[in-house]
């Protein structure tokens, strides 16, 4: 090329794009009863990923793998909570970088089916909304309530425009956004705010969009879910027939494509209850069934990822999920390639060209084995450093978010005002949300659970400090119980006696793990009663002279009961193997270091085996266990978000 064919090309290349760009066309082909993807019949074969539940360091990773199955888009969900923790505060960056996981699926070639909410539900924290709005208590949460709406106006007037230069027509990988999420499943049926949401969308985004909604395959739920202008779509799984599925959402789009935007892989867990599988052979029936008609379709999950933290989500009767949301998808919890996951790719190529080119292997894992763990403190002993601005007074128990408290952990501190030498009746009225550890003057009484143990017997003497530590175990997401208010929400009572006088400290365990690593002071090493919600600290150093180190681990609590763990201050999730069915938590190796020892922290709420004769550890293994025994006294039935 000359030089003065390469100056032209210069001057050419912003109109070129420019023009290639303003040929970008995604919409709906009515007559036809498909999709139009610049101006040719397109059908989607997608999967759900939640960039919330897998680390930024794996995007890549996990996005490659849906690729080279067979995909041609995925779905996320944008948690609303996962970016505005506090009103007006915003996250997008790290893990939290939305903009940057779009930019790599565009790269990998993968389309993207958008599902910003407000409310998503995905067994996340309230569904993605932030309990922040619950300090308007009056609120009515998905409704045309004022309140609620210009919270939403404020959120997605922040996060809309940063998605309009991603869509498809503007050069990006987005081809169609969702609005709100399964609203038909919900009891206020309001069209005021669906058509708010629509006129919203529209400002942001433009009038070429392609919006749509998902609801469960139902007259019912569509009748509520849906509006003119948002495309009907339906979700349904292996248990449904296709062709009745398909003949609700032609009641609502007699033209269109036929699309089913959360076909069900698996299914979720909840503590107590069985580890939830589908089969593969069901999933490849039915999807099969879907593409030879023509319709497109979205499994969900095709990779579930993790619970971190605290963002499981819970549903009714209350029955929380627990921190590893595998879902016994096609990628497991951990990327790792599954027997499922090559039998939908060979389902897919019968339908679709597999792309060319090896598939990214599942990532290797390694045993560290077992880490000696030393008892550093108790709760009740360090509320100096878990609450630096002291307790906030008040004559009755005030809700997490009154003390503006959103997850984790609030202590109840009173005195018991008459003596109690012999057992009293210490009652909640089942208004402990979600588990509260009693103690006496440093004696554990028993523990108070929401729908399940409303009240036990205490002793002690007047004047004696009662302590009552309340676990928030995370929010209903799903359902018109989503306002679910966290901490004691109601009066304790000491047989009639109401309680009063409460101090009330908020406990900010992230902050206070950061200080300690950074600084071995921060907790004295005071060891106590190992019934007692309890601090302990390990080390453990990755080997030398092993190529590829660190690897992937999963961690394992032998003779554990319930707590939170961190390794290295990154919050890895809440364990509980004396319940079940999760016994392993996934560590991602971008955590670990090799520099230096790992440190792992381990909040131990019940029992440890843990005491001043015997050394107790944790143990990192390279294999994980979801499907571990359930409690014998604790069994639940199946809770079931009917769709």
């Amino acid at each position: 090329m000359t030089r003065r064919e390469l100056w032209c090309f210069l001057l050419l290349q912003p109109l070129l794009t420019a023009g290639l760009q303003a040929n970008r066309t995604f919409e709906i082909d009515y007559n036809g009863d498909q999709f139009l993807k610049d101006g040719k019949p397109f059908r989607y074969i997608s999967g759900s990923i939640h960039y919330s539940r897998i680390p930024r360091f794996y995007w890549k990773d996990r996005l490659l793998k849906m690729k080279m199955a067979g995909l041609n888009a995925i779905q996320t969900y944008v948690p609303w909570n996962f970016h505005e923790p506090l009103p007006g505060m915003y996250q997008f960056s790290g893990d939290h970088d939305l903009e940057y996981f779009l930019q790599l699926a565009d790269e990998i070639g993968l389309l993207v089916i958008l599902r910003p909410g407000p409310y998503i539900c995905a067994e996340w924290d309230m569904g993605g909304l932030p309990a922040w709005l619950l300090e308007k208590k009056s609120i009515v949460l998905r409704s045309s309530d004022v309140d609620y709406l210009k919270a939403v106006d404020n959120w997605l007037g922040i996060l809309l425009p940063k998605m309009k230069p991603y869509l498809y027509q503007n050069g990006g990988p987005i081809i169609t956004v969702q609005v709100e999420n399964e609203y038909g499943s919900y009891f206020s049926c309001d069209y005021n705010y669906l058509r708010f949401l629509l006129n919203l969308f529209h400002q942001h985004l433009g009038k070429d969009v392609v919006l749509f909604t998902t609801d469960g395959a139902s007259e019912k739920y569509l009748q509520c879910g849906s509006l003119q202008g948002l495309y009907a779509t339906v979700d349904f799984g292996t248990g449904s027939n296709v062709t009745n599925s398909f003949l609700i959402q032609r009641k609502i789009e007699p033209r269109g494509p036929l699309v089913n935007s959360e076909f069900y892989t698996g299914w979720l867990d909840h503590w107590h209850e069985a580890h939830q599988t589908v089969s593969s052979e069901a999933i490849v029936t039915t999807l099969m069934d879907m593409l030879s008609r023509g319709a497109n379709v979205n499994l969900y999950m095709f990779i579930g990822g993790t619970n971190f933290g605290f963002w499981n989500g819970a549903n009714t009767p209350y029955s929380p999920q627990p921190t590893s949301y595998d879902y016994d998808a096609p990628l497991s919890e951990a990327g790792d390639l599954t027997e499922k996951y090559f039998a939908l790719r060979e389902a897919i190529g019968k339908f679709e060209k597999l792309p060319e080119g090896p598939i990214p292997p599942s990532t290797p894992k390694f045993a560290y084995g077992k880490v000696a763990m030393k008892q550093v403190n108790t709760v009740e002993k360090t509320l100096d450093i878990l609450c630096p601005a002291g307790p906030i007074n008040s004559t009755y128990p005030l809700t997490f978010v009154e003390v503006k408290q959103y997850f984790g952990f609030v202590l109840y501190r009173t005195t018991l005002p008459k003596n109690c030498s012999e057992p009293v009746n210490l009652s909640s009225l089942n208004g402990v949300h979600d588990r509260a550890y009693v103690s006496v003057n440093g004696v554990p009484q028993g523990i108070l659970e929401r729908n399940k143990v409303f009240s036990i017997n205490i002793t002690g003497e007047a004047g004696d400090t009662l302590d009552v530590l309340v676990e928030n175990l995370g929010r209903v997401n799903y359902g018109s119980e989503i306002d679910d208010y966290k901490g004691l929400i109601y009066n304790l009572t000491l047989e009639s006696v109401i309680l009063k006088d409460w101090l009330i400290f908020p406990l900010d365990m992230e902050d206070t793990l950061q200080c300690y690593l950074s600084s071995n002071a921060a907790f004295k090493k005071n060891p106590s009663n190992s019934t007692l919600p309890s601090f302990y600290v390990g080390h453990f150093s990755i080997p030398t002279g092993i190529p590829d180190l660190p690897q992937d681990t999963y961690i394992q609590f032998p003779n554990w009961t319930k707590g939170q763990v961190w390794i290295n201050g990154f919050n890895l999730g809440r364990y509980w193997p004396a319940r079940g069915p999760q016994v392993t938590l996934y560590v991602p190796r971008h955590i670990l270091v090799t520099s230096a020892p790992n440190n792992i922290t381990v909040l131990e709420l019940e029992r440890s085996p843990c005491n001043f004769q015997e050394k107790c550890f944790v143990e990192m293994v390279d294999k994980p266990v979801l499907d571990g025994p359930l409690s014998s006294s604790e069994k639940s039935s199946k809770v079931v978000r009917s769709l």
